[in-house]
This record gives structure tokens, C-alpha cells and sequence, in this order.
């Protein structure tokens, strides 16, 4: 099977720091894709470090706004590295695949994201790694395929709805159900969530060109104009 890896110069000429900080890669990233996509002919690997983007200290700095919350220091990091798969079948791309480490209650959460290289929305969500009490219903069918179809539009329309419309019933993700969690996994159901806003907050940036920025702005003037 062909494949297109990035070429180890770029290893060679990393800064020593951004291999100190932990990534979020596939176990068998061949394997995995084609289970992903049985017509896979062929897969790009593309690092991207934000120290490597033009304003990437800018870019890093607004994702704790676009995020909700701080910075892991362990896994978000400005030094972190992240691994964009591009998968192809012949010559048309087929998806995009990416994933994020978040902590969780049990250890690390690894999520990874399948979305649609047109659109990003997104196409299958699943965890290559989850320790946790509610790991079976997280990992359930039904409830991943909630988020199908979803891009991070309406995450950033989740924001908006809860500052100017609370219970609205267009907001798409607030309609989500959780899968039934006793106490102590309902922090890996907020630890999965935040992953999947991590991981589109990072397309947004690494491969749709900031696409969904004005649905972040919308959101931050309702926030504040709620705010008294």
C-alpha cells in the first residue's frame, strides 16, 4: 500500500521541545485506516506544530476561549505536537482523521475524529483509549452516532443558544442525551465532549482554513451581552 509519511528531516530538525511535549497519534495507522475506510488506497501523515504556523502563538493563545476552559499542561501545550491523516481512495480524499488526548478521570482519553474533508462535519467519532467507569457507554454505538453529522458550528451554536436562548430547540448538541453514567463517569462524559470541541477547534485551524469563525464570534458577543 502506498504511503505518504513526513519525511524525517522534519524529525531531524524539530526542537527538542516538541517531542517533550505528547502527542496524540494512531497505534497502526494503516491498519486502522483502511478498517476506517475499506477503499483506502493510499494515506498522507502531516505534523502540525503551532510553533510552525504563521501567528501560531496568536492561534494557540485563543483556543482556551474557543475551548471553555484552561490549558492541560501536560497535553496542551504549545509545543505539542498533533497528526493529521489525510486518507485517499485513488485520487479523491475520502476524510480526515485526527485525534486528541484529553485527562480523564481514569487516565488519558485519546478521541479521535473521522470528518468529511469538504464539509468537516463529522463522520464517525471513536476512542483509541478510555479507562473509565463509563467507558461501555461512552464507547456505545448509538450514543458516538449522535455526533455524526455535527461540525464545530454547533458547538460554537451551543454557546450562543445558552447565553441568548437558552433550551432552544435548534441547538443541536444541547439535544444530545447522555448515555446512562453513574457519578463517577459523568467526568469522562464531560472530558469526551471536551475532546471532540478540542479536536474540531483544531481542523478548524490545521485544515478548513478557519471556516467556522463567525459562528465563534456570534457566540462571544451573545455571552457578552448576557454578562450584567
Amino acid at each position: 500500500m502506498k504511503r505518504t509519511a513526513i519525511l524525517m528531516a522534519a524529525a531531524l530538525i524539530a526542537p527538542t521541545g516538541a517531542w517533550a511535549a505528547i502527542g496524540c497519534t494512531l497505534s497502526n495507522p494503516a491498519q486502522d485506516l483502511k478498517y476506517l475506510f475499506p477503499s483506502m488506497t493510499s494515506y498522507k501523515e502531516e505534523l502540525k506544530e503551532f510553533s510552525r504556523l504563521e501567528k501560531g502563538r496568536d492561534l494557540y493563545a485563543g483556543i482556551r476561549d474557543r475551548l471553555g476552559s484552561d490549558l492541560d499542561p501536560l497535553y496542551e501545550t504549545f509545543e505539542t505536537p498533533y497528526t493529521v491523516y489525510t486518507v485517499f481512495s485513488g485520487k479523491t480524499k475520502a476524510g480526515i482523521v485526527h485525534g486528541v488526548n484529553v485527562p480523564g478521570k481514569g487516565g488519558v482519553i485519546q478521541v479521535f475524529l473521522w470528518t468529511d474533508p469538504s464539509t468537516g462535519e463529522i463522520r464517525k467519532f471513536f476512542f483509541q483509549r478510555l479507562e473509565s467507569p463509563a467507558a461501555k457507554a461512552l464507547r456505545d454505538k448509538a450514543f458516538r452516532a449522535r455526533f455524526e453529522g455535527m461540525t464545530l458550528a454547533d458547538f460554537y451554536k451551543h454557546d450562543y443558544y445558552a447565553a441568548a436562548d437558552p433550551g432552544s430547540a435548534a441547538d443541536r448538541l444541547g439535544r444530545v442525551v447522555p448515555p446512562p453514567l453513574d457519578p463517577d463517569g459523568k467526568p469522562d462524559y464531560d472530558a469526551t465532549l471536551r475532546g471532540i470541541r478540542k479536536n474540531l477547534i483544531l481542523l478548524d485551524l490545521f485544515v478548513y482554513g478557519r471556516r467556522f469563525e463567525p459562528f465563534f464570534e456570534r457566540a462571544r458577543a451573545a455571552q457578552k451581552g448576557a454578562r450584567p
